[in-house]
């Protein structure tokens, strides 16, 4: 039976307020019969030239269009908030929040049954997710797809993860400024999304591992043809799903959210993805902790061999197989929790995915030839991280997973900038680097500032790894034994305030430990000593939005959403405007 749309709140009625939602809409030359009670499909648009991975959309979204009125829709296409990684200061992830409340309010304040949700850079994807999640309608993601691969002197580079590799070797006087200026156009030659296993990739990944996507989804490149093949059966599918009532709620179940966190440590996929998926379940009212990513996520093999812990990059993930060809090696090997779990296309994750063929086992490993046996983010709790800290260890090395080390400490960004490249800095490749007040509160927003260059003068000693530890958060395309989302943050009374330089610290990676080495009465007299003032995030001294995401936004380990946010609001038919 088809559920009572929406729109007809709107445009079903022969009144005044009928007349005057319907006159409008058709001074864009839409007829009468165009009003006759059929699906109204929205189509949430984060296109933007200011946000490069995104500038594509428009004709993604015609594509989806094609689907919707195929299907006997009405496509109705509108903008979001756009907060590309890229160019936005200080950073997206500020404004990750404030683009979910504009889908939110844009979703519930308009006529629309379904939602198609245009998703690509970063922080696009969850912020979309979250707001429709807020509303609980039918949404479908179609994300904009991955760059092809980067080329440099005929090899191939990753975006992003060449930006750390080639300045790193910059420092170290392996390269000159010309040979590493030269990767600038190499690195980004195509439209799409970072084409490394980077934040972006991930959570294209994680809208697919949660079923809120079509098969294949997560990987075909930006520019090919199957991209928009799969934008039009999206809308195609959009259209179907406002017919059937298939809402969020009911494919963002905690199976869902569980077979997401297996899949991210299968693919190596970013750190980044705990706050988000956190995040999106906690608007769909889903309970999720920080333990479940080491009780699921633990002792699975990460077999995607992508940058930046492997060799690949998503092109060639997609020829390999792409997202379905690691489920069905999950699934057969009985590492797919719920195969069982509902997908927007009305089947089971696993019925998905039963016959996708894997077609490149060097790049899609088999589950007994691993990049790394036991993948997934490891939870780091102790002294210094009460209320957790999280590692990637498929990007960092190995010898250092356990370590203990002399701090040496930098009290923000700036401090790091300038002490860093001090040939007289007392730190040796022993040291563990530590990097306070960038967290959600005291950078604002949690930049991705935690995977810190190292020293120049190691740089030129050999030195590759060493142990950082920050609040804040490190792209997806980075690398290296980086401790990060420090919870609770500096800037909030954690811990990691009371660091000074001198301290030894212990990692301990197996054992999920980060511990400062001075005493319990030591460590509270140390943060008792620190004034008000010295904790008082800069944004906070100023106003509008900053001073609201600082008074509102919850720590890492909650997911940094705004506090009201939190919960599904539902998306009951508000009183009319006139």
């Amino acid at each position: 039976m088809t559920k009572k749309l929406r729109s007809t709140e709107w445009f079903g009625s022969a009144d005044k307020n009928g007349f005057m939602y319907r006159s409008w809409m058709k001074n864009q030359g839409i007829p009468d019969h165009e009003f006759d009670g059929r699906p109204i499909i929205g189509i949430c648009n984060t296109w933007s030239e200011l946000t490069p991975c995104n500038a594509h959309f428009r004709k993604i979204a015609e594509h989806v269009k094609r689907g919707i009125s195929e299907a006997g829709g009405f496509p109705v296409e509108f903008p979001v908030f756009s907060n590309g990684e890229s160019n936005l200061r200080p950073t997206a992830m500020l404004t990750r929040n404030l683009a979910s409340m504009d889908v939110e309010e844009a979703i519930r304040g308009n006529p629309v049954d379904a939602v198609v949700l245009l998703t690509g850079c970063d922080k696009t994807t969850p912020a979309l997710l979250m707001g429709a999640a807020s509303c609980d309608i039918p949404a479908i993601v179609v994300t904009g797809g991955p760059m092809l691969n980067g080329k440099l002197e005929g090899k191939n580079i990753g975006s992003g993860t060449a930006v750390w590799q080639l300045h790193e070797s910059l420092k170290a006087g392996e390269i000159n400024l010309h040979q590493f200026l030269s990767a600038e156009g190499g690195m980004s030659r195509s439209a799409g999304t970072c084409n490394t296993m980077g934040t972006a990739s991930t959570m294209a990944c994680m809208a697919e591992a949660l079923g809120t996507s079509l098969p294949h989804n997560a990987a075909i490149p930006a520019v090919d043809a199957r991209r928009y093949v799969l934008a039009q059966m999206s809308g195609m599918r959009a259209v179907e799903m406002a017919k059937e009532g298939l809402t969020l709620s009911k494919i963002l179940t905690r199976e869902a959210f569980e077979n997401a966190i297996r899949v991210n440590a299968a693919i190596g996929g970013s750190t980044n993805a705990v706050i988000h998926l956190k995040a999106i379940a906690g608007r769909i009212g889903v309970e999720l902790e920080l333990e479940d990513w080491t009780r699921i996520g633990s002792n699975t093999p990460t077999i995607v061999d992508l940058m930046p812990s492997g060799r690949f990059l998503m092109e060639e993930f997609y020829y390999a197989g792409g997202l379905p060809a690691v489920l069905r090696r999950l699934g057969e090997n009985g590492l797919l929790p719920h195969p069982a779990a509902l997908t927007v296309n009305g089947q089971s994750i696993w019925d998905n995915v039963r016959d996708a063929p894997s077609l490149d086992d060097e790049v899609i490993r088999p589950l007994d030839k691993p990049l790394i046996a036991d993948g997934g983010i490891r939870i780091l709790r102790g002294n210094l991280s009460p209320r957790g800290a999280v590692l990637k260890p498929s990007a960092a090395s190995p010898e250092l997973l356990k370590h203990r080390g002399r701090a040496v400490v930098f009290e923000n960004l700036e401090h790091y900038k300038a002490r860093i490249v001090d040939e007289d800095l007392d730190i040796d490749a022993s040291c563990v680097m530590v990097l306070k007040n960038c967290g959600p509160k005291g950078y604002p927003g949690m930049a991705e500032v935690g995977n810190m260059g190292l020293p120049p003068k190691l740089l030129r000693q050999g030195v590759k790894d060493m142990v950082r530890i920050s609040d804040a958060r490190m792209s997806g395309t980075a690398y290296g034994t980086v401790v990060l989302h420090v919870a609770p943050e500096a800037a909030d009374g954690g811990p990691l305030a009371a660091v000074r330089d001198g301290d030894w610290i212990e990692l301990d990676c197996d054992a999920g430990r980060l511990h400062l080495d001075i005493s319990d009465e030591e460590l509270a007299a140390r943060l008792a000593s620190l004034s008000s003032s010295d904790a008082q995030p800069m944004s906070t001294r100023g106003g509008g939005y900053q001073k609201l995401y600082v008074n509102h936004v919850l720590q890492a380990d909650e997911g940094c959403d705004f506090d009201f946010l939190v919960g599904c609001r539902g998306s009951a038919v508000p009183r009319h405007s006139h």
